[in-house]
């Protein structure tokens, strides 16, 4: 149990969390014509810094891109808060909780899938014949990367359990609360599913398979999971847990108990890493001379999906017959 200053420290460390690094990549268009410059974006030192004094959050990393060049980047308030007042800096190193799902696992799926390593619409079970049990034999890997696949949106915390092992275990005993492909539903067991897909098909653990294959690709240097220890002067940490503040440990509690390494939280970067993985998707899946992902691969990754009754959707920006969006 924790007491009520236990409570508002709690409140106060996570906002270190949902604060982050606010990213902009905006892609050329009529609304933003090609003279947008710095001082267009001087009202949102404005916004910020309002938000931090009102104690909103404790603090902020923006970065905004446009036509291929950072036209704005700067820190407000703080990077910690407790035990003491630590202001943040631009290159401040953030727990990306989710957005692990898509810089990481997400691409790494597809990159193996351009290979015909993976299969989109392989059961899960062939790659995983232990999977197929309870009726999960009919999941796809693509109704996991769609949030369609049935499965609960994550595992069950109340229980004593840690360790990759166990968390296959437990995912193997999973029943579906729905058919896959019927209904939409978020969940982080898809994700550190499709993490342990690329670990079995690339034979590398996730961690290695993301700091080979994209990271180091695409010079985000500052990006990966479970960071240095040279680098903790720079992280903003997250929440406290059993009286510790978590700093450079991933927040995620499922992530945390599997070890800091998972499909769908525990990856670590900065404002100007993320930057760099924007250009590299509003380019195409290339950065500079160098090619993560093919171009197919990023307009597949950047449609609506509405699971398998509905009508392929376009992608996301142009007219079509969808009828959800997710």
């Amino acid at each position: 149990m924790m007491g009520v200053n236990d409570r508002q420290r709690a409140r106060r460390a996570f906002g270190y969390q949902i604060a982050g690094a606010i990213l902009l990549w905006l892609q050329a268009g009529p609304a933003l014509g090609s003279d947008l410059r710095e001082r267009d974006l001087q009202p949102i030192a404005e916004i910020v810094t309002r938000e931090v004094r009102l104690g909103n959050i404790p603090g902020a990393v923006v970065l905004i891109g446009h036509e291929g060049k950072v036209l704005y980047r700067r820190a407000f308030g703080y990077r910690a808060l407790e035990p003491q007042r630590i202001p943040m800096t631009e290159d401040t190193i953030f727990d990306l909780a989710s957005l692990t799902k898509v810089i990481a696992t997400t691409t790494a799926v597809m990159q193996l899938v351009e290979q015909r390593r993976l299969r989109l619409e392989d059961s899960v079970a062939r790659y995983w014949p232990e999977f197929g049990s309870r009726g999960k034999d009919q999941i796809r890997v693509r109704d996991l990367l769609s949030h369609s696949s049935g499965l609960r949106a994550g595992l069950d915390l109340k229980s004593p359990w840690s360790g990759y092992g166990d968390v296959l275990k437990r995912i193997a005993a999973e029943k579906p609360v729905f058919p896959p492909g019927k209904s939409f539903l978020y969940s982080d067991i898809n994700f550190i599913l499709l993490g342990a897909l690329v670990e079995r098909v690339s034979a590398l653990p996730l961690e290695l398979y993301c700091a080979r294959h994209i990271f180091t690709k695409l010079g985000m240097k500052d990006t990966g999971f479970i960071p240095l220890a040279g680098q903790r002067d720079r992280i903003a940490p997250t929440v406290y847990r059993n009286g510790k503040m978590l700093w450079g440990e991933v927040h995620d509690p499922t992530a945390y108990r599997m070890g800091g390494v998972s499909g769908h939280a525990g990856v670590f970067s900065t404002a100007d890493d993320l930057a760099s993985f924007a250009q590299a998707l509003v380019d195409g899946g290339r950065a500079g001379g160098t090619r993560i992902l093919s171009q197919a691969s990023v307009e597949q990754m950047t449609a609506p999906h509405s699971g398998r009754d509905t009508a392929s959707c376009p992608i996301i920006g142009r007219r079509g017959p969808c009828s959800r969006r997710f």
